[in-house]
């Protein structure tokens, strides 16, 4: 087929007077693109180029103005209120009654946390046991602890030695070897760590069953098919999963306890409630202080716990999430980090 006059033009011409560096390499690759193409890629390229801004949402800012400014009356209350006697919340902080009182509290409260967490380990064995007496003793035991309130507890046991004036050590309805005199072994300090332990371990019982439980059956069989002793399945496999689940629910019982230590004055034992109790008796003027005294002493404690929670919680994380939580000053410096980069952002737009 002939080309018409005029119009033939050899390949060879073509390229000699079109040479690839005649043209942009952007308009070689449009040339092939149509219009709309085009027109959606500029288009594109200018919403890439305009800056993307977050929603505005008023109702956030509002609630937020709301909360600052009942935090910021809360705060000036306290500060400016007479009635606080902040003077004489100073005096008191440190006095030796309170801090006599503060050993007190600890020691019950440690006492008592050791006695309750072995107790229901025990007890929470005892009900996963296949022995059916030892899983109705154990059933029984944590129903009537948590039934009765604690204060009763600890008064029916601080009048133990009217039921029973002596206990003995021999064969069971038979002959006593030994024989101790009950109102002697039970001072203020045993009645108030058996009490608040006893009733501990009721609770940490069901904390510790739960967190046996959430382990997962195949990591029970599977530790059955290698053959490994119970004990050892339940030290080295079962136990370091169950204690995530058994931190977080133990701590809130052990926060629980440190704060039903103010329990123990009605035993006649002075921890850190009983002697600001004490002391606000003698001097009726100073109850309020002494009240915030006791407040920001169990602040304290339970804050210590909380942090000491915070890290045993990320120590059994390991293997079990990818990454493992940021601390409270790793959290800190991302914040500051992140700030920095905004700020620098505002700048050069």
């Amino acid at each position: 087929m002939s080309e018409p006059p005029g119009t033939a033009v050899s390949f060879e011409t073509a390229a000699i007077s079109h040479s690839p560096s005649d043209f942009p390499a952007e308009a070689v690759v449009d040339a092939g693109k149509s219009a709309e193409a085009r027109a959606d890629e500029t288009a594109g390229r200018s919403f890439a180029a305009q800056r993307v801004l977050a929603p505005v949402r008023p109702g956030r800012w509002i609630l937020t103005a709301v909360v600052l400014v009942v935090v910021a009356q809360f705060v000036h209350g306290l500060a400016t209120n007479p009635f606080y006697q902040w003077d004489r919340f100073g005096y008191w902080f440190l006095r030796p009654t309170i801090l006599d009182g503060l050993l007190i509290t600890l020691e019950v409260a440690a006492l008592s946390a050791v006695l309750g967490l072995l107790g229901g380990v025990v007890l929470a064995l005892a009900r996963l046991s296949r022995s059916p007496v030892l899983r109705a003793v154990s059933w029984t035991y944590v129903w009537a602890l948590r039934s009765i309130p604690l204060i009763v507890v600890l008064i029916f046991l601080y009048n133990f030695s009217a039921l029973y004036a002596t206990l003995s050590i021999g064969v069971p309805f038979g002959p006593a070897f030994f024989t101790f005199d009950e109102s002697r072994l039970a001072t203020d300090m045993t009645v108030a760590v058996i009490g608040l332990g006893l009733n501990e371990a009721a609770y940490a019982a069901e904390v510790v069953r739960g967190g046996i439980l959430s382990v997962d059956q195949g990591q029970h069989e599977a530790a059955s098919a290698l053959g490994l002793p119970s004990f050892y399945r339940f030290r080295k496999i079962v136990l370091p999963q169950a204690l995530r689940s058994i931190t977080p629910n133990y701590v809130n019982q052990l926060i629980g306890l440190i704060k039903s230590t103010s329990l123990v004055f009605y035993v006649s034992l002075l921890d850190l409630f009983g002697s600001a109790q004490t002391m606000g008796a003698t001097y009726p003027g100073d109850i309020v202080p002494l009240l915030l005294v006791v407040t920001v002493w169990y602040l304290i404690l339970t804050s210590v716990v909380s942090v000491v929670q915070f890290y045993v919680e990320r120590h059994y994380a390991r293997g079990a999430t990818r990454t493992l939580p940021p601390t409270p000053l790793q959290k800190l410096r991302a914040g500051l980090t992140d700030l920095r980069a905004r700020v620098r952002r505002e700048a050069a737009v």
